[in-house]
């Protein structure tokens, strides 16, 4: 087995089907840094802010010639700096007209003194500021001239690349799965001759991978490991907790130089999806303005994170079809089983509430780039029913899927794998070789 990850191949063991739960674009208002240099004491900031498409840009663009284009632009520059510079000398009197009442305060003077002495420094403050306004203004026709588009007044955005592994490929594995515990699989039993980062990262042979892998005849190599996010394990690398660090699950996938599909699971950890549910476990409420503020801001990252992943995924070498996984809920409507564990009906709502939002994030973003997306069911078979597909709370992982979850989900994948040319069963395996044992 490869610190790579695994590769399920027909032969190795049947999977012992159990189950675990979920593992784990303000995209406007950012500022942006500018090019243009103004000469001067006073350098406003241009920055893009709460631009909508379909609203001030389309708006903006609407221009009967390149000219009335020009002088949109130019009105609109002039109004952003015009209001800069009001709201500057504002804010500069207001400040002066505190010191200096502070300053005639500490001399006692009289009302009438003190009148005298807060209009004379109104005035001196108010002429510095405005020479530095001129000064200022001086300068920019001239620097403006030379813009003549958008990327010469903002910059441009640079393009992320992801790097080409220099390990050896692997033309044999016909689909790839990269994510988090869920897809890991963590909690089930790891295969005899895992490696140690599969093991660290709780990769086991009972996961959806391996599962897919059995039914179709396939090589599936299983990237995914514990506690990965977005940033910190798919596109970048992972630190694990025992000291090894786990390469880039996007840059090893590019290995498997002929898979067809790529499966991912992502999000749980971005969001910190099982530390928000073990502070609703010991909150009286969970619905809380802090814990609600928090949630937004994590979800609104894990946003920006997660479209940058896609973009990565569809500028992949060789096009492979790409299948998102939504979360389950792990929570049915039988919670007796849980009551000891402050779980209550109340607290499961806005749980699944918010994993509803994560959902949203993900199908909206599979939408956008055109990738395919599964809802594993999971009714009928949450905590507290004969049946669970989710490791309870004296399980090794609570809340992941056990090994009858991680086929639920396999099939779930199945019904909607993309029905690729040349996705076709492996001709004669080899027996089970891990990407280091070749």
């Amino acid at each position: 087995m490869s610190a790579a990850g695994q590769t399920a191949q027909v032969g190795a063991a049947s999977p012992d089907f159990s189950w675990s739960g979920p593992g784990e674009l303000d995209l406007f208002g950012q500022v942006m840094a500018t090019r243009p240099q103004f000469a001067g004491p006073i350098r406003p900031l241009l920055k893009l802010t709460h631009i909508t498409i379909d609203a001030q840009v389309a708006q903006l663009l609407r221009s009967d010639s390149p000219r009335a284009l020009e002088l949109n632009l130019s009105q609109q520059l002039a109004q952003g700096w015009t209001r800069y510079f009001e709201w500057e000398t504002l804010i500069a009197a207001g400040f002066a007209v505190v010191a200096l009442v502070a300053v005639a305060g500490l001399r006692r003077q009289s009302h009438q003194a003190m009148a005298k002495t807060v209009v004379a420094g109104l005035v001196v403050v108010t002429a510095v500021n405005l020479g530095g306004v001129l000064l200022t203004a001086s300068s920019t026709p001239g620097v403006l001239r030379s813009v003549n588009t958008l990327e010469d007044l903002v910059g441009a955005d640079p393009v992320t690349v992801v790097p080409q592994t220099g390990a050896r490929p692997l033309p044999g594995v016909q689909a790839v799965v990269i994510g988090d515990s869920t897809a890991a699989a963590v909690g089930n039993a790891t295969a005899a001759n895992a490696s140690p980062l599969d093991r660290a990262c709780g990769r086991s042979d009972e996961s959806y991978a391996a599962d897919l892998a059995t039914v179709n005849n396939w090589n599936v190599l299983n990237l995914a490991c514990s506690g990965a996010t977005v940033q910190n394990g798919l596109v970048g690398v992972q630190v694990l907790g025992d000291g090894q660090v786990a390469p880039s699950q996007l840059v090893e996938a590019q290995r498997a130089t002929h898979a067809k599909v790529i499966i991912v699971s992502v999000g749980a950890d971005d969001v910190q999806w099982s530390i928000m549910t073990r502070l609703c476990v010991a909150s009286t409420v969970c619905n809380d303005k802090v814990s609600a503020a928090f949630f937004s801001k994590q979800i609104g990252d894990f946003t920006r994170s997660y479209y940058q992943l896609l973009g990565d995924l569809a500028s992949l070498p060789g096009s492979p079809a790409v299948l998102i996984n939504q979360y389950y809920s792990p929570f049915g409507a039988d919670l007796r089983c849980l009551a000891h564990y402050g779980i209550n009906a109340a607290k499961v709502k806005v749980l699944n509430a918010r994993l509803a939002q994560l959902n949203a994030v993900l199908a909206q973003g599979a939408q956008t780039f055109g990738f395919g997306v599964t809802d594993p069911p999971f009714t009928g078979h949450e905590l507290c029913t004969s049946d669970p597909y989710v490791q309870g709370p004296g399980d090794p992982a609570p809340l992941h899927p056990t090994a009858a979850g991680e086929l639920a989900i396999a099939l779930a994948d199945q019904q909607v794998l993309p029905k690729v040319e040349g996705l076709v069963p492996a001709p004669s395996p080899s027996p089970s070789l891990s990407p280091g044992q070749e």
